[in-house]
């Protein structure tokens, strides 16, 4: 008699990744997330990529050509190196604020939905009265209420290490914009993560963790936290276009990123100050972060679909 050895069983995540291997749109919307974050992140450190903030006197507001491929801007300023350097600030601070609120959210979400009783009640309550705020004149107020100490923090780094102000300025000039959108950025992720820790805390492997005298750290972020990770890599991926949009909506109205550095908010500001006489300054920035926006809403769609089947067949 033939005996066949038992198949090797799928666990959940490979299932999912199989499912989401089948989604043709979400898989051209990670390459093309992929493309975009190289081309940002790599192509100006090629020399074919000038400087975003020189200027070339002899070709101002000039059309495409080999020496720039998308034109220049009224300054003269390559428009290609600026969509460029404007789309890494963008998703730096899409990265960087969607980091602050998933650390955030997750940890606070835990914490409420473990303890749960008059704790939870209280947690929850304070979540509902931040909910109660208006967002964006909340992140508008607190991102100039740190820009001086920003700016002191700058100061400080130059003198410490020595570098110069150009390298430093960019990078921590960041700070208010991704701390003020991840302040209150959490909110949605913490009733996310309550409510499925207040399901999994009463299952079978979290019962028998206690039993054994485990710590409760460690059942939070051993056994509960692992379980979670679906629907935080679902959220995570929709919060980062809204956050980018938040980012851009500050630069529009000139309380993001400071001239002469550039996002693709501010790009479009520039673009639609002068889009009667060159509206090309508009739709370059403006289809970068479209596009951008798109992949990223697919993708976040199709890791819904492949982390919970059910939602795919409703």
């Amino acid at each position: 008699m033939k005996y066949s050895l038992p198949t090797s069983s799928r666990s959940l995540r490979q299932d999912a990744l199989r499912r989401l291997a089948r989604n043709r749109v979400a898989v051209c919307s990670v390459v093309f997330l992929v493309g975009m974050f190289l081309a940002c992140f790599l192509l100006p450190l090629f020399p074919c990529i000038p400087d975003p903030n020189v200027t070339d006197l002899e070709h101002i507001a000039s059309a495409g050509s080999w020496q720039h491929w998308l034109g220049t801007d009224h300054l003269g300023r390559d428009m290609l190196a600026r969509v460029l350097y404007g789309g890494r600030i963008s998703l730096l601070v899409g990265v960087l604020a969607t980091a602050v609120t998933v650390c955030a959210g997750v940890v606070y979400g835990l914490l409420a939905g473990y303890v749960g009783g008059r704790t939870d009640a209280f947690m929850m309550r304070a979540v509902d009265v931040l909910f109660a705020l208006p967002f964006i004149v909340v992140v508008v107020v607190f991102s100039l209420s740190i820009e001086q100490p920003c700016r002191e923090l700058t100061e400080c780094v130059v003198r410490v290490t020595g570098w110069s102000r150009d390298a430093v300025a960019p990078l921590l000039g960041l700070v208010p914009v991704f701390l003020a959108i991840g302040a209150l950025g959490w909110l949605t992720l913490a009733r996310i993560v309550r409510a499925q820790t207040l399901v999994l805390r009463e299952q079978e492997f979290v019962l028998a963790a206690r039993s054994l005298g485990l710590s409760h750290v460690t059942i939070l972020f051993r056994h509960i936290a692992p379980n979670l990770l679906g629907p935080v890599i679902v959220y995570t991926t929709l919060a980062v276009p809204g956050i980018i949009l938040t980012e851009s909506t500050l630069s529009f109205i000139g309380l993001g990123v400071k001239a002469p550095n550039s996002s693709w908010g501010t790009l479009i500001k520039e673009g639609a100050d002068r889009m009667e006489v060159a509206p090309e300054l508009l739709l370059y920035p403006a289809l970068f972060f479209c596009l951008t926006l798109l992949a990223l809403n697919f993708l976040g769609d199709g890791l819904r679909d492949a982390f919970d089947p059910k939602s795919a067949r409703d």
